[in-house]
C-alpha cells in the first residue's frame, strides 16, 4: 500500500526536477546565442566604422594633395586596395550575415528532450524495483548526461566559432600579404588608433621644412668652420691673415646657408641674419644648437661674467682718452667733440675721463704756461673753450685719472688702474681713444670684464714715428705685435680713422671724426662773400703742424727742395712750434728754401682765413685734422695719395699728388683756380653730427645702446631672446682671456715695465696724484687680477 500511494508522488518529483533543469540550459544557450550575435554585430559596426574612416582618409588625401602633384605611394595603394575592403566588408557585414551563420550550424532546433520518453523511463523503472525511485541514482544518470553533454559542447563550441576563426586567418594572411609601404598606416588599426596613425603620416609628409620645431646638429663642415673661425688668433699667429679664414669659413657655410642653416631658423631670425655677415649667421646657428640641448655657457676660465646690470632707463658711455686741454692735440679735442654730441643726443649719459698731471708735468707739456691747481679749475677751462665753438651747452660729466708725462714720447701714460676711476654703477660702455697707448702698462682690471661693451679708436700710427728712431725696424716690430696684444685683449671692436695705422684685430676703418663747427661757419663765411661777388682769399698757400719732423715737415722741404726751379718765385707761409723748429729752420735756410717761419696758432685764427691753398706733405698722420678743417673753410688742399687721406678724396677741392713732378702741377693748379663751393651733402660729411652718426654705427653701440639691459649681443629665435654672449663657448675669448691675464702678469713687475719704457712709478698713483685727486693713499698691490 506504501508503495503504492508514493510511485505517483516521485514521478512528479522527477519530472518537476528535470523541467527546472532544462530550463537552465535552455536560459544558458540562450545566453550564448544573444553573444554570438552582439559579436557578430559589433565586427559588423566595426567594418562600416572602418569603411567611413578609408573614405575621410582618401577624400583628405585628395585634397592635401594638388592635382599638379603626384600623391605619395601610401596613398596609390591605399587606392588600389579600397575595392577588395569594400567587397570584404559586404560579404561579412550583410543583414543576414547571422542567419546565415545560425543555419549552417543547426543545432539550436535538435536541442530537444523528450519528456514521455523520459516519463515512461523512470515508471518501467519505478514498476520493476521494489517500487520505490532511488533518486541517488537518479542524480548519478543526470550527471553522467550532464557530463556527455559538457564533453559535447566542445564540438559544438568549435563549429560554432569557425567562421569567427576563418575570418580572423583571413585578416591575418591579409596583413602579412600587404605592401610595406602601408604598415605605418595600418599598425594600429587593431587597436582602435587608425586615425591617429593616418594624421600623424599624413603630417609628417605634407609638413614644410620652416615648420620643424627640432634643430638639425651641426654637420662636419660647420663644425669646421666653427673651429677655423674660433681658432683665429691661432692661424694669425702662424702667418695666416684672417681675410684668408674668411673665406675658407665661406667656403664651408656657402652649401648649407640656404638649406640647412636658414631652414633651421625661424622667421624671425632669419630676418636678422639676412645679410652678408657669414660670422654673425654661424654665430646665430651654433647658439640655436646649443639653445635646442638646453646647455647655457656660465663663462670662460678667464673671464668675469659679473658686469654691472645697469638699472636706470639710461645706457653711461665713459670715453677715456690720453690727453687733454690746453695740449692742442688730436687725442684732446676731438673725444671732446665726441662727448658733447654724443651728450647732446640725451639718449646716454657720458663721462668723459682725461689724464691730470701734476704741476711739474703740466709746464712741460701745456703751451703759453698754462697750469692749474685743481681738476675743478682745468674742468672750467675746458668746458668754456668747448662752448665757444660747439654754440650749445653740452651735459656730460668730466673725471680726471691720474698720468705722468713721458719726455721721451711726448706721451702722457696712465698710473694706476684706470678702470677704478669709473664707478661701477657707470660701467656700461667704454670708449678708449688710442687703446694701446691706454694700455701699453694698463696694470689693473680687464676693461671687457668690468664693462659691457668696449670700443676703441685709434688716432696715432705709432709704427710710422718709431721707425724715424734709432733702431726704429725693431722697435716698429715689438710695438707692433704688442699693441696687436693689447687691443685684442681689452677691446670688443675696434676703429681706425684710416688705413694709413696697422691692421689691429677686431678693426674696422672708419672715419668718426668731425670738424669744430666753427670752421664750417667759416666756410659758409667766404661762400657768402664770393656769392656777392667779394674776393674771398688775399693769401697764397701755408702749412700749419707742429713742428716736428714726423709732422710732413721732411717731406715738405725735400719736394720744395727738389723742385726750387719748377716753383720759382713759390711762397709757403710755415705755422708751428715743437721741439725740432730750430732743425726744421736751420735746413730750409741751408738750402735757400723761400719758407716763411710763424708762432703756431690756431687754424681758426683770423690770420688764417685769406690763405686759398693749405699744403700737407706728411704722410704719418692717421687722419690729419687740419686738412679737414681747411676744406670746411672753403680752401684748396695739395696733400699726398696716401690712405690717411682717404676719406677726403670724394672732395673736390682735395687735390692728391702721387709724384713730386705731381705735386708741383696741383701746387699751380690751386694757386690759379678758385675753389669749389661745398654742397650741403659734404658739409654734413665733415660735420660732428655727421661723425657721430658714423660712430654709433660702426662702433656696434647703435645696436648696443637699443637692447635691454644686461642681455648683451641678442637675437631672436622661435620667439625667445638669444644671448649669443652667454650661450656658446668661444676659443677666441679664451684665447683673449690668457693674453689679458699674461699681461697684467708682466706689468706687475716694476723691472719688466721700465725695460719696455715705461714711467717709473706708474704702475702706482703717487701721493701727490693721491693729494691733487682727493684719492686713497697709493696700495702697495692691487687685487689679484679677476679672482
Amino acid at each position: 500500500m506504501v508503495n503504492e500511494t508514493q510511485s505517483p508522488v516521485a514521478s512528479s518529483s522527477a519530472f518537476s526536477f528535470l523541467s527546472k533543469s532544462w530550463k537552465e540550459v535552455r536560459v544558458s544557450a540562450d545566453a550564448d546565442f544573444q553573444l554570438i550575435r552582439n559579436r557578430a554585430n559589433s565586427f559588423k559596426n566595426l567594418a562600416t566604422s572602418f569603411d567611413r574612416e578609408l573614405e575621410n582618409f582618401i577624400n583628405s588625401a585628395s585634397t592635401t594633395f594638388p592635382s599638379a602633384r603626384r600623391p605619395p605611394a601610401e596613398i596609390d595603394f591605399v587606392k588600389r586596395l579600397q575595392p577588395k575592403l569594400f567587397e570584404f566588408r559586404r560579404a561579412y557585414s550583410a543583414p543576414d550575415f547571422s542567419k546565415r551563420v545560425l543555419e549552417k550550424w543547426g543545432h539550436s532546433g535538435s536541442i530537444r528532450i523528450d519528456l514521455s520518453a523520459i516519463k515512461n523511463a523512470i515508471v518501467s523503472e519505478a514498476d520493476d524495483g521494489s517500487g520505490v525511485v532511488d533518486f541517488d541514482r537518479a542524480r548519478r544518470r543526470r550527471r553522467r548526461r550532464r557530463w556527455v553533454r559538457f564533453m559535447e559542447e566542445p564540438k559544438v563550441e568549435k563549429d560554432y566559432w569557425e567562421p569567427i576563426r576563418a575570418l580572423k586567418a583571413r585578416l591575418g594572411e591579409f596583413e602579412r600579404r600587404r605592401s610595406p609601404s602601408s604598415v605605418d598606416i595600418f599598425e594600429g588599426w587593431k587597436s582602435g588608433e587608425l586615425v591617429e596613425k593616418v594624421k600623424s603620416s599624413l603630417k609628417a609628409i605634407c609638413k614644410e621644412p620652416e615648420e620643424s620645431k627640432g634643430v638639425p646638429p651641426l654637420d662636419v663642415p660647420e663644425l669646421l668652420a666653427c673651429l677655423i673661425r674660433q681658432s683665429e688668433p691661432f692661424l694669425d699667429q702662424l702667418g695666416v691673415r684672417k681675410d684668408v679664414c674668411d673665406k675658407i669659413v665661406e667656403s664651408l657655410c656657402s652649401k648649407r646657408k640656404n638649406q640647412l642653416l636658414m631652414h633651421s631658423l625661424s622667421g624671425e631670425e632669419s630676418s636678422i641674419i639676412g645679410n652678408d655677415n657669414i660670422n654673425d649667421e654661424l654665430e646665430l646657428r651654433l647658439a640655436s644648437v646649443l639653445q635646442s640641448t638646453g646647455h647655457c655657457y656660465e663663462g670662460g676660465f678667464w673671464t668675469d661674467t659679473a658686469k654691472h646690470d645697469m638699472t636706470d632707463q639710461k645706457r653711461h658711455v665713459a670715453i677715456v682718452t690720453t690727453a687733454s686741454l690746453p695740449w692742442m692735440t688730436g687725442t684732446a679735442v676731438n673725444p671732446l667733440f665726441r662727448a658733447a654730441y654724443l651728450a647732446n643726443s640725451a639718449k646716454q649719459n657720458v663721462t668723459l675721463l682725461v689724464p691730470w698731471l701734476c704741476k711739474s708735468d703740466q709746464e712741460l707739456v701745456y703751451p703759453n704756461n698754462i697750469t692749474f691747481s685743481s681738476p675743478e679749475e682745468q674742468e672750467t677751462y675746458i668746458r668754456n673753450w668747448l662752448e665757444e665753438r660747439i654754440g650749445f651747452k653740452a651735459d656730460f660729466k668730466i673725471s680726471f685719472y691720474p698720468g705722468k708725462f713721458q719726455k721721451e714720447r711726448r706721451s702722457i701714460i696712465p698710473a694706476g688702474d684706470t678702470t677704478q676711476f669709473i664707478p661701477s654703477k657707470d660701467a656700461d660702455i667704454a670708449v678708449l681713444e688710442e687703446p694701446e697707448h691706454l694700455n701699453w702698462y694698463h696694470h689693473g682690471k680687464r676693461w671687457t670684464d668690468k664693462f659691457n661693451h668696449v670700443v676703441g679708436v685709434v688716432h696715432t700710427n705709432y709704427l710710422e714715428y718709431i721707425k724715424r728712431e734709432k733702431n726704429g725696424a725693431l722697435q716698429a716690430f715689438l710695438v707692433k705685435h704688442i699693441n696687436n696684444w693689447v687691443t685684442r685683449a681689452y677691446c670688443n671692436k675696434v676703429l681706425r680713422l684710416s688705413a694709413a695705422t696697422q691692421d689691429l684685430p677686431k678693426s674696422i676703418v672708419c672715419n668718426v671724426h668731425g670738424v669744430n663747427p666753427k670752421f664750417l661757419k667759416i666756410g659758409d663765411k667766404v661762400a657768402a662773400e664770393r656769392e656777392l661777388g667779394q674776393q674771398a682769399f688775399s693769401k697764397g698757400a701755408y702749412f700749419l703742424g707742429k713742428m716736428v719732423w714726423a709732422k710732413g715737415y721732411r717731406e715738405l722741404i725735400d719736394l720744395l727742395a727738389m723742385h726750387k726751379s719748377d716753383l720759382d718765385g713759390f711762397k709757403l707761409d710755415v705755422f708751428g712750434n715743437g721741439e725740432d723748429a730750430r732743425e726744421v729752420q736751420s735746413a730750409a735756410r741751408r738750402l735757400n728754401l723761400n719758407l716763411n717761419f710763424l708762432k703756431g696758432r690756431d687754424h681758426a685764427d683770423d690770420s688764417l682765413h685769406g690763405y686759398k691753398v693749405f699744403i700737407n706733405p706728411s704722410v704719418s698722420d692717421v687722419l690729419c685734422t687740419a686738412t679737414a678743417e681747411a676744406l670746411a673753410m672753403g680752401k684748396f688742399v695739395v696733400c699726398a695719395d696716401h690712405p690717411s687721406n682717404e676719406f677726403f678724396r670724394s672732395f673736390p677741392n682735395c687735390l692728391t699728388y702721387r709724384t713730386s713732378e705731381d705735386f708741383v702741377a696741383k701746387v699751380k693748379e690751386a694757386l690759379a683756380n678758385e675753389p669749389r663751393p661745398l654742397t650741403p651733402e659734404q658739409r654734413y660729411n665733415l660735420s660732428w653730427e655727421a661723425a657721430t652718426q658714423r660712430f654709433l654705427e660702426y662702433s656696434e653701440l647703435e645696436k648696443v645702446l637699443n637692447e635691454d639691459r644686461g642681455e648683451g649681443s641678442t637675437a631672436k629665435i622661435n620667439g625667445k631672446a638669444l644671448a649669443k654672449s652667454v650661450s656658446m663657448p668661444s676659443l677666441t675669448g679664451l684665447y683673449d682671456g690668457g693674453l689679458a691675464f699674461a699681461h697684467y702678469c708682466l706689468t706687475s713687475n716694476e723691472f719688466l715695465r721700465l725695460c719696455t719704457g715705461a714711467v717709473p712709478g706708474t704702475r702706482d698713483y703717487s701721493k701727490q696724484h693721491s693729494q691733487d685727486l682727493n684719492l686713497l693713499p697709493p696700495q702697495v698691490e692691487n687685487p689679484i687680477y679677476g679672482w
